[in-house]
């Protein structure tokens, strides 16, 4: 199966001489149509840099990145985005809070020169779960998980065909987080959407995911299938590292 999102050596560094660091380094990996792909690690180790060098957020010093076999110039042209799109981690950060929900909806759609805006508007909504009566409210009239809904509505309403998914629910209550990725789950059914999901919860990515990355200070120190990760049957001593402080972590959350 070819490839609908790969990258090939990717390296990231931000700053020079004595103040260099070497965020990504040489990262490789595929993602079929359709596939949903998890980049997991520790604070810091290069996952989340990953997606923001993907969508043109952060300096791509080596390698490339190519989707549907072809490679994405520097900087990005609008047609990209068009077909890929991110939600990032924190939807209070995310939103702007002087738009109401209708006109950050709305200006995607007018810069790509969609029209009907006000029907894509209101289907958009639909799709994530929210009525019409919260077109036009403010993001500081919405709770955690309906700002990220809206996030979420902004990311496909241009109908791209890939995620980039930045941590979706770390800042949400655990009461809303698997609110969120059900949504998720099945917007990717309906849609045939591609994600690359990036988090620091396992449980998360094994649920999402079929298959996952993981970083350590700026590589890819092994890839594993879900089925793998339940087993845990990890050949890296950080991913075994990983895997148990998940689970400590999930103890602690239902003690």
């Amino acid at each position: 199966m070819s490839a609908l999102l790969a990258t090939r050596d990717l390296s990231v560094t931000f700053g020079r001489g004595a103040d260099e660091v070497r965020a990504v380094r040489g990262v490789s990996f595929d993602v079929a149509e359709g596939e949903a792909f998890g980049i997991v690690g520790e604070s810091g180790s290069g996952k989340s840099t990953v997606l923001r060098a993907i969508c043109g957020l952060a300096p791509v010093s080596g390698g490339r990145v190519a989707l549907d076999g072809a490679d994405i110039p520097a900087p990005r042209r609008p047609d990209f985005y068009r077909r890929v799109q991110m939600v990032f981690q924190d939807p209070y950060a995310s939103l702007h809070p002087r738009h109401t929900v209708d006109h950050i909806l709305s200006e995607p759609l007018a810069i790509h020169g969609f029209r009907d805006r006000g029907a894509r508007v209101e289907a958009a909504l639909e799709d994530v779960g929210l009525g019409q009566g919260f077109r036009f409210r403010y993001p500081h009239q919405l709770s955690g998980g309906q700002r990220q809904r809206v996030a979420i509505a902004r990311a496909l309403i241009l109908e791209p065909r890939v995620l980039l998914l930045d941590e979706p629910t770390s800042a949400l209550d655990a009461s809303i987080q698997a609110e969120v990725l059900n949504l998720l789950d099945r917007l990717r059914g309906e849609r045939g959407l591609t994600y690359v999901l990036v988090s620091h919860d396992l449980a998360v990515v094994a649920h999402m995911c079929e298959r996952l990355a993981v970083m350590q200070n700026g590589v890819v120190v092994e890839e594993l299938t879900r089925d793998a990760l339940r087993r845990h049957a990890a050949g890296q001593d950080y991913t075994r590292t990983l895997l148990r402080a998940s689970e400590g972590f999930r103890k602690e959350r239902a003690s």
